[in-house]
Order: structure tokens, then sequence, then C-alpha cells
């Protein structure tokens, strides 16, 4: 008997003596640890101009500034990223405002708590070959446009602006393309006729005579021609439950991005591009140094949400998804300027 209590006491011991190596690599799934926070952030296209305060903020070392230890990773749809998110597999998305809405609307709750642009900062562009039979929203029909993915804020906006010609989102086709290289291919090979995309990929499709801008979002001014008024679109947003489980992390996460947009507020954009990767100049720095410049107003100077932002948005979704009228989403809860304004006033 005696030999036998031995033996469980001695496993029970080595139960417990194995019980940090079970714990180990828990990290942002756990509350508020001791240990630096391990952070998922997926980027829908790091590569993309929209998203660079991304990359940005990672090699200007403002994560770590904020003991956080951030691991980026890049996915080329904003679908595709809100798909991960929502599964848990990552715990933050750097993506367009615009799917937090969406996404109420199916009773999954996301809210962005720092808006990184006030502008979608896309452009519709047109093959070279149809430039002089469509010259306006009005002839898109039947049309085959290029997005991103299925889903993904791309195609939101190509189905508004092909409603806004008059028709209906059923009226043309969108066509999964990705972008950069593999859109640029997809319209050399004939299979898009126009694409809605961003910058460096606008400057690369002009570069190499293969599109000319038709409707232009990358700025306020065209924004508000093409859509009527502000459309506040990357940001970074978060499941709600984990915002409200996490608000340490989540404070970091704003203080580290916050600095980001003031360093891009006193910086020139040839210092900027000096700190990201050699890649995402696609061959050309004075090119993409020049398509940087013409972005710049599109990024946001203090990262609150537009008064009027929520609303614009969600009036744009609606013109092509009735549904969302039904399910009364509450832009409230869409967004929070709560840790972006903590962040102002500490100066950050």
């Amino acid at each position: 008997m005696r030999k036998i209590l031995t033996k469980r006491l001695a496993a029970v011991l080595t139960l417990i003596g194995m019980l940090p190596l079970l714990t180990t690599g828990c990290s942002s799934s756990d509350p508020e640890g001791s240990g630096p926070p391990e952070i998922k952030i997926m980027v829908g296209g790091m590569e993309k101009i929209i998203y660079l305060p991304a990359k940005l903020t990672e090699n200007l070392g403002y994560f770590k500034q904020e003991g956080l230890d951030v691991e980026l990773i890049n996915q080329g749809s904003g679908q595709s990223a809100e798909e991960a998110l929502v599964a848990g597999q990552v715990d933050a998305v750097v993506g367009f405002y615009d799917h937090t809405i969406d996404l109420q609307s199916k009773g999954k709750y996301l809210k962005s708590v720092i808006q990184l642009g006030i502008t979608p900062g896309e452009t519709l562009m047109v093959d070279n070959k149809d430039k002089d039979r469509i010259k306006g929203v009005r002839d898109l029909k039947g049309k085959k446009i290029g997005v991103t993915g299925l889903g993904a804020s791309t195609n939101f906006l190509a189905n508004y602006l092909v409603v806004k010609g008059g028709y209906t989102s059923k009226d043309y086709i969108p066509v999964p393309v990705g972008a950069g290289n593999t859109l640029i291919a997809s319209m050399q090979q004939g299979r898009i006729g126009l694409a809605v995309t961003t910058e460096p990929t606008v400057s690369l499709l002009q570069a190499k005579h293969l599109a000319v801008p038709l409707v232009d979002m990358s700025t306020p001014g065209g924004t508000r021609q093409a859509i009527g008024g502000d459309y506040p679109a990357a940001c970074l947003y978060l499941r709600s439950d984990y915002i409200k489980s996490h608000p340490e992390t989540v404070q970091k996460l704003v203080n580290a991005f916050s600095k980001t947009l003031n360093y891009m507020q006193t910086h020139k954009p040839e210092e900027i591009a000096s700190r990201l990767p050699k890649a995402y100049y696609a061959g050309d720095k004075q090119m993409y140094v020049s398509a940087l410049s013409r972005s710049m107003s599109m990024f946001s100077p203090d990262g609150k949400m537009p008064e009027d932002g929520p609303a614009k948005v969600y009036e744009v979704l609606s013109a092509f998804k009735p549904k969302l009228k039904q399910a009364h989403v509450k832009l409230e809860e869409t967004y929070t300027n709560e840790f972006v304004e903590k962040a102002n006033q500490a100066g950050q």
C-alpha cells in the first residue's frame, strides 16, 4: 500500500513539474499577463502603400518600445484577413474599416481602434485599349473588374461604382486577381479590362502604359467626388471581446501606431520610404516615392475616426447590400476613439 501511495505521489509531483511546460506558448489568447504580449497582426497586403504604417511601425521599433512582441502576417486579401481574425487565428488586422460594419450585420463584432487612412486610397483603372469606350461609371455594365478578392473592400468599392452608374452589383463581373504583379498580368492577358487597386500598382500600370485612372479615390477630394463624402478605410481592428479582455495590450498597440502617424506627419516621403523594405519599391524607388508623395493626404493625422465616416461607409455598403439595412447595425459599436485619445493625450 505504501509503495502504491509513493508511486502516486511521484506521479503527482511529476505532473506539477510539467505545468510550466504545459502553459508555455500561451500568449495573447490569455488575459493580461506578466510577459511581453505576443500579438499576431494580419495585414491585407503589406506592400500596399495604404497599409505601410504596419511595417513602418515595426521598422521604427515602436512595437518594441511599447513592450510588445508583434508578428506581422502578410495576406493579399482583406476578406481572408477578416476570416482569420474571426476564427481566432490572429489577434488583429490592419485592413479596411468597412469589414466591421459588414460583419456586424452577420453577428460578428469587430471594432476599429485607430484609423490609419481617411480615404480608400484606391483607384479604378481602365485598360488603355478601352479608355475611349469606358469614360465613366455608366459604362461599367457587363465589364470584368479586377478586385483583390471576392468580398474584399475593393469588391465593395467596385460594387458601389457600378450601382452609382445606374446598375446593380450583378451587372458586372468581379474577378479576383490580387494586386501587384498578379493584377498586372491579368490585365496584360486580357482577363480584366478594369481594376480597383492601390499604389504602387496604380503607378506600375501607368508606367507600363497598360491602364489609366478612371475613378480616383486616393485623395480626400477625389473620394468626396466619387463617393460623396469621407470614406475612412485602413485601420487597426480587433474582435470586440478581445478589446474588452485585453485593454492594456490594445492601448500599447494604439500607442505604437499613433507614434507612426506622427512620424509620417513630420517626415518627408523619401525618409519614410527609406524605412521600408526595398522589395516594396517594385524595382523603382523613385516611382515609389512619387506614388507615396501623392498618397500622403490619405493618412490620418491623429488616428481618430472622421465624424461622418461611419455613416458614409454604411451608406455605400447599403447601396448594394439591402440586407444590411435589415440588420440594424450599431455604428457606434464598430469603432472607438478611446484608445487613440489616450495616446494623443500622452503625446505619442
